[in-house]
């Protein structure tokens, strides 16, 4: 291609550019994913639908919880994000910060009405909504465990020595199961000595992993039958081809709750608004359901009976979801994690 050419053929494309409605018009969203699996399914069930309804270029930062919490907070005077996602509990803290736009049920008009309310409770403290939920519960070895668990007191079965997998603290996994145990054995989360007791007694017997990808290796690999841990990796390891399934233990399911938030200080609030309510609605949550196993929190949706019996599903079944105080386990946090150091000798 000659100079003259290739001139005016840029000429022509930036002419058709500024000429484009659709071009001049086309908003950004900057938000962030998981990446892996889950980022795959989010543009599926998301991100790639919003872009085409909207006329929106979204871009898709990869960066986890407590990475993104560190961002915003490093980025309040110059916010760069629209949109965030966290999994850990962090909303509760970015929103006491300042660090995320307030929200109301009028910001979700299509979809806010379908959630159930513990979705939605955050809102009065300036967070958004839950957009699914890993439940944390049991897995087990099928060919194993026999008969099926129970109880959250059955990791400390002395039948499961030098088969349990437990997770750090580090994880909210981890943090999460071990709250439930301790409210299995009457602990609060003022009193957490119940449980602490109860892991010392079989810690030196555990294998303690702090990767959610480890609980593969050890049950693939490492002759693992027990672990406290979120119901989608159940269905990640028989994907795998291990004989594995999820049981809710009798005393509930701890949720670990994934939310949708909006950033205070950007530009784009209705758009930023707009999408949270999208990444609501029931098509998205099926394929959540279906793609990874996440609960769903839209109450409209309708599960095939596999699916369904993979999840948290229906009235009756969230009802036994355990959903721990967000604010309290933020001030506890950390005196938490230097116990579970000290104790495993870290």
């Amino acid at each position: 291609m000659n100079m003259l050419s290739r001139r005016t053929l840029l000429g022509s494309t930036a002419a058709f550019a500024l000429a484009s409605p659709a071009v001049a018009q086309q908003k950004t969203l900057v938000i962030n994913s998981f990446g892996g699996a889950y980022e795959t399914t989010h543009r599926k069930a998301v991100i790639d639908a919003f872009e085409r309804q909207n006329n929106v270029k979204i871009n898709v930062v990869t960066v986890y919880s407590a990475d993104a919490l560190a961002q915003l907070r490093a980025q309040k005077s110059a916010p760069q994000f629209d949109v965030i996602h966290f999994s850990g509990g962090q909303e509760a803290v970015a929103a006491k910060e300042g660090l995320l736009e307030k929200m109301s049920p009028a910001d979700l008009p299509t979809n806010g009405k379908s959630l159930y309310p513990f979705a939605t409770a955050g809102l009065e403290r300036g967070e958004g909504p839950v957009m699914q939920v890993a439940a944390m519960g049991l897995i087990y070895q099928t060919e194993k465990v026999k008969p099926t668990p129970t109880s959250w007191k059955d990791v400390l079965d002395a039948k499961f020595k030098g088969h349990i997998v437990l997770t750090d603290f580090s994880n909210s996994y981890g943090l999460l199961s071990a709250l439930m145990l301790n409210q299995a054995l009457g602990g609060t989360l003022d009193n957490v000595d119940p449980g602490f007791k109860a892991l010392q007694s079989v810690i030196k017997d555990a294998t303690v992993i702090s990767r959610s990808p480890d609980i593969q290796l050890n049950f693939a690999q490492n002759d693992a039958w027990l672990a406290p841990y979120a119901q989608d990796y159940a269905y990640a390891l028989r994907k795998a081809g291990v004989p594995a399934k999820f049981v809710p233990p009798q005393e509930g399911v701890a949720g670990s709750l994934i939310t949708i938030n909006a950033v205070a200080g950007r530009p784009n609030r209705d758009l930023a608004m707009k999408f949270i309510d999208f990444s609501l609605r029931a098509e998205a949550q099926e394929m959540w359901a279906k793609d990874l196993r996440y609960s769903p929190v839209n109450k409209d949706l309708k599960l095939d009976p596999e699916t369904a019996g993979d999840v948290i599903y229906g009235e009756e079944a969230v009802k036994k979801l355990v959903v721990f105080d967000p604010i309290k386990i933020g001030e506890k946090r950390q005196g938490w994690v230097n116990q579970w150091n000290r104790m495993i000798g870290k």
